[in-house]
């Protein structure tokens, strides 16, 4: 379509590799030389021509049996895109993650709790490793869409790996749920010996969370004679520790408690629950490599420092 004496070109965008046929062409002024620069057969170089005119609507070289040569509107053409080519085969051949070392952005979401328990070290030791990699964190409770929300990888506790075919789940570690009370709270209220006890006991539990589930037996909540429900597991762990009441706690959040004193086990051979932490990401068939090395990374911290008990 022309307006205005501009040529203006509408439809599907055009075949990069036209353009780099365009460019060996009228830099050699032959269709053979073109070729061999390229790697391909003088055909495949002749009909990318062909296509290219057809495309435009431009007759882009003069042939004879003998000879090539470049048309003015060629010429023209070949001045708007020579550099542009140039600049994207170096952009192309710069690309991050082609090097050794990883570079880009790695966007990361988890739950605040995990990540001020788990993720702290995993990310100090990540990126003082890599530092051309800047690591983007979005913690939340919610439940983040990784496709629509352009995440790299989640990490989350769930009872089940994910079912959807969209994403890679990897288990890097485990997570027990147990009862946990103030010791100050037992002294005041008595210390349950079994669930049925706990209906003169004040339960302290979670919403929004399929990690934090009712003890096995129990059909939705434990009795209680009152419950405090959230949806932050921090804070809960707060009101247990002022002696709020009895809370469902994952044990990293009550293991240094425990070594405090300001927390004890409450009914210890009762586990309400037992997650797993997962690693999850998209599932693509290249994965870049600050991906995958943070995975590692994360994955030796919780060898290390297992986030349950043995």
């Amino acid at each position: 379509m022309v307006q205005n004496g501009r040529q203006y070109f509408m439809g599907a965008p055009i075949d990069l590799n036209l353009v780099r046929a365009f460019v060996a062409v009228h830099e050699t002024q032959s269709f053979s030389a073109a070729s061999a620069r390229l790697g391909v057969p003088r055909s495949t170089t002749s009909r990318a021509i062909a296509a290219l005119e057809e495309r435009l609507g431009l007759e882009l070289f003069r042939r004879t049996t003998r000879s090539v040569a470049t048309t003015d509107e060629g010429v023209v053409l070949y001045g708007r895109l020579a550099g542009e080519l140039g600049r994207i085969d170096a952009a192309l051949a710069d690309v991050p993650e082609r090097g050794e070392a990883p570079t880009g952005t790695l966007r990361i979401t988890t739950i605040p709790d995990l990540a001020a328990t788990v993720l702290v070290d995993a990310v100090a030791r990540f990126t003082a490793r890599w530092p051309a990699v800047e690591v983007d964190l979005r913690l939340t409770s919610d439940l983040v869409d990784i496709a629509r929300d352009n995440i790299d990888l989640a990490v989350r506790l769930l009872v089940k790996p994910p079912r959807d075919s969209t994403l890679v789940a990897t288990k890097v570690g485990t997570v027990q749920v147990q009862l946990f009370a103030a010791p100050a709270y037992l002294a005041r209220c008595g210390v349950p010996r079994t669930p049925d006890d706990l209906r003169a006991h004040d339960m302290i539990t979670f919403r929004g969370t399929r990690v934090l589930q009712p003890v096995r037996g129990w059909a939705s909540a434990p009795p209680a004679r009152r419950h405090i429900g959230c949806d932050d597991m921090r804070f809960g762990a707060a009101l247990v520790r002022s002696g709020a009441g009895i809370g469902t706690l994952p044990s990293f959040l009550a293991a240094q408690d425990l070594v405090d004193g300001t927390l004890v086990p409450v009914m210890p051979r009762f586990v309400v629950n037992t997650a797993a932490v997962y690693v999850v990401r998209p599932a693509r068939k290249h994965v870049p490599s600050r991906v995958r090395l943070f995975r590692e990374v994360l994955v030796a911290l919780l060898a290390r420092q297992p986030l349950s008990p043995p």
